[in-house]
């Protein structure tokens, strides 16, 4: 069966996602109540796989618990802590438990996180994942010529980030993306209308790739200087840091602020993928702000 996320993709029409983490623990309730807010609201909740090597709950469990309470998740597959074949194996899981959507990630570097002792495994890297993926969905084995029950139906997406400060590098990496079976297109955060811009019409439009672009929730002036600080190519500019700085009430200039950014960066490419750390529950509040709504189909 076709997934919301890919009929919308693939009609055209514009794409919803939001985002939620695994919990830090054995217990997913919250995580599963902040998927709950997006219900009606966005086409597929995107699951994060490992963000910032940092541990948490498998990505995939939580996936099928979003399936088990009826909601569309995307499944954020990270090549850093698995060999080719756990990989395989996950992917044939996945399919098996009914889990359409993939975004196909290399994913953060170990040193990044708060075990930096970890040993990563990085067989695989993005475009590599997005091949084996292209070919379970032609169904071929990796060893022994054709799978016994038939191809698989994974609907896989990627990664990139149009304020990249190599555009030669991120023009390579995405026609590479794209040869190996990318799908759609999932940005890093957005705060440049114009890099989304260049982007879509230089990069993504030429290639025919579909693109949800990432609008991140601002809390406050400090947690946009600690992500400029801390996150690697993050970008926000000075005069979103000052009009939060100067706002009466900061969480609300950011709602206003990411509400603002879905307007824009609709009128510029197919969809927007919304992030909102420890703050999912505001993602409907910046919908309603900026008139978007899930329409039927």
């Amino acid at each position: 069966m076709t997934s919301a996320l890919q009929r919308a993709v693939e009609s055209g029409a514009q794409a919803l996602t939001a985002e939620v983490m695994p919990p830090r623990g054995a217990n997913p309730s919250h995580a599963l109540a902040m998927a709950e807010c997006l219900r009606g609201r966005v086409h597929a909740v995107n699951v994060t796989d490992g963000s910032r090597a940092v541990m948490r709950m498998s990505s995939l469990v939580v996936c099928r618990l979003l399936l088990d309470a009826g909601l569309e998740p995307v499944w954020q597959l990270a090549c850093r802590d698995r060999n080719r074949i756990a990989l395989q194996s996950d992917l044939l899981g996945a399919h098996a438990l009914g889990i359409r959507n993939l975004l196909c990630l290399t994913g953060d570097p170990v040193r990044a996180g708060d075990q930096a002792d970890a040993r990563p495994v990085n067989e695989f890297e993005s475009v590599k994942l997005l091949r084996q993926v292209s070919a379970f969905n032609r169904g071929d084995d990796p060893v022994k010529g054709m799978l016994p029950d038939g191809p698989t139906d994974l609907f896989q997406g990627c990664a990139a980030d149009p304020h990249s400060r190599s555009w030669s590098g991120l023009q390579r990496r995405l026609n590479r993306k794209r040869e190996a079976g990318a799908r759609f297109v999932q940005t890093q955060m957005v705060m440049d209308p114009l890099a989304l811009e260049r982007f879509q019409t230089e990069l993504a439009a030429p290639l025919e790739l579909p693109v949800l672009a990432g609008v991140f929730l601002l809390k406050s002036a400090k947690n946009a200087l600690f992500i400029n600080r801390m996150v690697p190519g993050a970008c926000i500019p000075e005069g979103l840091i000052q009009r939060l700085a100067e706002a009466d009430d900061p969480a609300a200039e950011g709602i206003a602020i990411a509400a603002e950014q879905v307007k824009r960066y609709l009128g510029i490419v197919q969809g927007v993928h919304l992030m909102a750390i420890k703050a999912e529950e505001r993602i409907p509040q910046i919908l309603e702000r900026a008139g978007v709504s899930l329409l039927p189909g």
